[in-house]
């Protein structure tokens, strides 16, 4: 039974989706974990069988493959495999957010026919080809081109840090890429910005070896090349020249999702320090009867409870077609405080266990430093809330 009150304002459905892959986690997901991440290889049979729970195409309509259900049913599931493996869950949260849904929202009939269907079930994933040496919160440095020549694009250019990339089911990247200029209203030139799908495999398209991360081991990352990669004209995505506004609908979305792993990070770092509190003794008595211990925990606690009404409101927000997006920068600037935060009690709460790979808080503690970085740096997500103030730096 984990620590905190877990159901705030959930339906029935919901419920029974968090208990599903709550039991999931436990059973599956967390055996497996320290030896994924100590093998720094992101376990393919445990990805099949989330897809056989139909978790990758939770917030899809059932017409194109979908369970029909909400952006909000996602983050719960994305919570539920942060508790145990941050790798895990952030291979659900990247494969949803940054692989299907922009096909979903900006394909065309026929990238939605040939690509979703196995997107959806599991049976392959995708990429967001975003992040540059130079570009990466500023995402209008992007330096990768693409080039219309006849009816291909030709790509030149490289990306690093993506997720999902170089996996065996591995389907395809979708890059933003500089597709020419556009003229602002005072004269000047901006870079015209689109986003190409390029699938795997394509001539002079490298995913070069993963990296050796600090945390989150067993989620597949890589740094990728574009040597003149031909790919048809017809693999644009969505309307050129929008590939930036877009992909920010959907960072807006998916610092929700990350704001939703982190407080399963921290909810999971709570259940351990709760857990080993009761039953560690010193001078004869459990650490949890220390007063500073105890009160460790309850801020701990705290922690939990508030960036989940944060995440909750974001994602109730967002799927009712309400503006979120600066709900959404306070979840992720909480949560991963949140994450952080507890990830470091908890680890201080079990001493030298803590600082042990096998243990969870200690794996949790390396994995949660990312989510100040990732999807926006905290310090963008302070910008974001700032600007609705009316501060403008």
């Amino acid at each position: 039974m984990m620590a905190g009150t877990m159901n705030i304002g959930l339906t029935e459905d919901e419920t029974e989706l968090q208990n599903l892959v709550t039991e999931f986690a436990d059973t599956v997901v967390a055996p497996a974990s320290y030896q994924a991440d100590r093998d720094h290889q992101l376990p393919m049979e445990v990805v099949a069988q989330m897809g056989e729970l139909g978790l990758f195409g939770l917030p899809f309509p059932e017409e194109v493959g979908g369970q029909g259900g909400d952006y909000m049913a996602l983050c719960i599931a994305v919570e539920a495999l942060a508790r145990v493996d941050q790798s895990i869950a952030i291979t659900l949260e990247a494969a949803v957010g940054l692989g299907a849904m922009p096909i979903f929202r900006y394909g065309t009939d026929e990238q939605k026919a040939e690509l979703l269907p196995d997107l959806l079930a599991g049976d392959a994933l995708a990429g967001f080809g975003l992040t540059e040496a130079g570009a990466g919160s500023d995402a209008g440095a992007t330096r990768t081109t693409a080039r219309l020549d006849g009816e291909h694009w030709v790509l030149n250019g490289s990306k690093q840090f993506i997720t999902n990339s170089g996996t065996s089911i591995t389907r395809f990247v979708t890059v933003l890429a500089v597709t020419g200029e556009t003229a602002r209203a005072d004269g000047s030139s901006a870079k015209e910005l689109s986003t190409i799908i390029v699938p795997n495999g394509s001539p002079g398209f490298t995913v070069e070896p993963s990296y050796d991360k600090v945390g989150w081991r067993a989620s597949d990352t890589h740094p990728l090349t574009f040597d003149d990669v031909r790919v048809p004209a017809a693999n644009l995505l969505g309307e050129r020249g929008r590939g930036f506004a877009n992909f920010l609908t959907t960072l807006d979305e998916g610092r929700i999702a990350v704001a939703a792993l982190a407080v399963g990070a921290a909810q999971g770092c709570l259940d351990e320090a709760v857990a080993y509190a009761k039953t560690r003794n010193v001078f004869g008595s459990p650490i949890g009867s220390y007063q500073y211990i105890a009160f460790m925990i309850a801020e701990m606690n705290t922690r939990v409870y508030t960036s989940r009404l944060a995440w909750h409101d974001a994602a109730r927000r967002r799927d009712a077609g309400l503006p979120f997006k600066t709900e959404a920068a306070m979840a992720k600037l909480v949560a991963s405080d949140a994450a952080m935060r507890n990830a470091r009690d908890a680890t201080q709460i079990f001493g030298g266990y803590g600082f042990m790979n096998e243990s969870l808080v200690g794996r949790q503690y390396r994995d949660s430093k990312i989510l100040e970085i990732g999807e926006g740096t905290n310090e963008v997500q302070l910008m974001v809330i700032s600007r609705s103030l009316g501060f403008e730096a």
